[in-house]
């Protein structure tokens, strides 16, 4: 059946599939209405195809050419629209190797398809399948990819809010302190204005009580004086020497008060450079400096405390706890649900300092104390943060294991650093121009390795810490901050 063509299968008078077909005596089929019609114009019972002369006027019926074109036209008609050609309407049962489209009969015979190779769609469609199971299993590892990034990026939006609120509350914190500062400082200059007010009018009031004493006296001198001026001649006379000498006034006129007004260049002076400077207290992350004996110090120049390095929390560990003010860290045995974005360390428990080196010379110095294991240096930007590949390429470091110090580099393997006591501080030094960075001891002031190169791109501060009690810690710089 599959062999057969429409040729076969169609009407030789109407040239379609055959309806109730009818075998002739010379073996040619006929649908029947089509031979009677035929007979009919022609008066002759010929054989519409050789000729020939049937011997019967009711030709039998070909029943299993019947039942072929029956099967075949309900073969087409159970067909979807997509398996039957839309050029012949015949069904599409083979497959062009060339054109790569599924043909039918008709079309493997017709000028378009000349010299193309075909194969029986049910065999090509095994191996094209496979080819597709290929690129599917390809397709659903790249979803898979695509939906652990879509449940980073969910992770990512999180993070975000979570960052967002918690620097928020840092920063209100942080300005609440200030206002505090402020409101304190407000209230203790206020309360020294209202001292001082409160003094100079005690003390013009003892002025103003001795002045109204002098008056009194002055004015019984004076009435006294009216009173003898009126007696007669002799008792003036007698007494004129005494009220002439009373007449002179002994007493010395009282001075007038120095000092008596507020002190005011005393707080509005360099009001807002005295209070900045006595904020420093506050604003060096947290340390305390010993305050001013002086409440309103006139000094035009100022200390503060200033960390070289902040650590950047998108690139910490899982398993690093930073401060809220960025400059220390602390391993935690549990990770932290925190996005993995490509910044950040996934594998060693490292974290980088925020801002990059890629000219100058920059020193910061890490407190170690009792950390039992730590790495301190500096990273190529470029470095592989992700997996577990060992620090080689590009990272330029000091190390204690627990048990001994080390130090390495790309250039160089890894050697002892020459340590008799334990370590405390650690400096690090890099001149990126020169391409020099090293390491010592901040406490004794000791060399423990130099390392000569050249620098090609960026390089960041780099700290690594398994140690759960004790953190290492960026110190903070004193700077003295000279008014022009």
């Amino acid at each position: 059946m599959d062999s057969l063509c429409v040729e076969e299968l169609s009407c030789p008078v109407c040239f379609e599939i055959f309806k109730a077909p009818v075998l002739l005596s010379c073996s040619h089929s006929v649908c029947k209405a089509c031979l009677q019609q035929f007979w009919k114009t022609r008066s002759t019972q010929e054989c519409p195809v050789c000729r020939r002369r049937s011997s019967k006027q009711e030709p039998p019926y070909n029943l299993a050419l019947k039942n072929l074109c029956e099967s075949f036209l309900r073969d087409r008609r159970e067909s979807s629209p997509e398996e039957v050609c839309s050029s012949h309407g015949e069904k599409l049962k083979l497959f062009c190797l060339k054109d790569k489209e599924p043909v039918c009969l008709v079309c493997r015979d017709s000028q378009k398809h000349a010299n193309h190779t075909f194969q029986p769609i049910d065999e090509v469609v095994p191996s094209y399948k496979e080819e597709l199971k290929t690129a599917l299993k390809s397709l659903r590892e790249k979803l898979k990819n695509r939906e652990e990034i879509r449940g980073e990026y969910d992770k990512t939006v999180q993070h975000i809010k979570t960052q967002a609120v918690h620097t928020e509350r840092q920063i209100e914190h942080e300005f609440e302190k200030l206002h505090q500062f402020l409101r304190d400082e407000e209230q203790a200059t206020i309360s020294a204005l209202r001292k001082e007010e409160e003094k100079k009018n005690q003390m013009m009031k003892e002025k103003l009580e001795e002045m109204n004493r002098h008056i009194s006296a002055l004015s019984h001198t004076i009435k006294d004086i009216e009173e003898r001026m009126k007696a007669n001649d002799v008792s003036f006379l007698k007494n004129f020497n005494v009220t002439k000498e009373r007449a002179r006034g002994t007493q010395p006129d009282p001075e007038r008060c120095c000092g008596a007004l507020i002190d005011v260049p005393h707080y509005l002076g360099n009001l807002a450079f005295r209070v900045w400077k006595k904020m420093q207290d506050i604003v060096q992350n947290n340390h305390q400096t010993c305050p001013s004996p002086h409440p309103y110090p006139t000094s035009t120049a100022a200390e503060v405390l200033w960390a070289p390095v902040v650590l950047d929390p998108n690139t910490a560990s899982p398993q690093l706890v930073l401060s809220d003010d960025l400059t220390s860290l602390t391993h935690n045995k549990s990770r932290q649900l925190l996005p993995d974005n490509p910044e950040r360390f996934d594998f060693f428990h490292c974290v980088l300092g925020s801002e990059g080196f890629k000219s100058g010379t920059h020193c910061w110095d890490v407190e170690v104390g009792n950390n039992s294991a730590w790495t301190v240096g500096i990273m190529a930007a470029s470095y592989q943060r992700k997996g577990d590949a060992f620090f080689r390429e590009g990272v330029w470091y000091v190390q204690y294991t627990g048990k001994e110090y080390l130090s390495l580099s790309p250039e160089q393997p890894a050697a002892r650093c020459p340590v008799k006591d334990k370590l405390q501080r650690i400096r690090v030094h890099l001149n990126w121009d020169s391409g020099n960075v090293s390491f010592s001891d901040a406490v004794t002031n000791t060399q423990l390795r130099t390392f000569k190169t050249t620098f090609r791109e960026m390089l960041f501060p780099f700290f690594q810490s398994i140690c759960e009690t004790s953190p290492l810690r960026i110190i903070p710089v004193r700077v003295n901050i000279s008014s022009v």
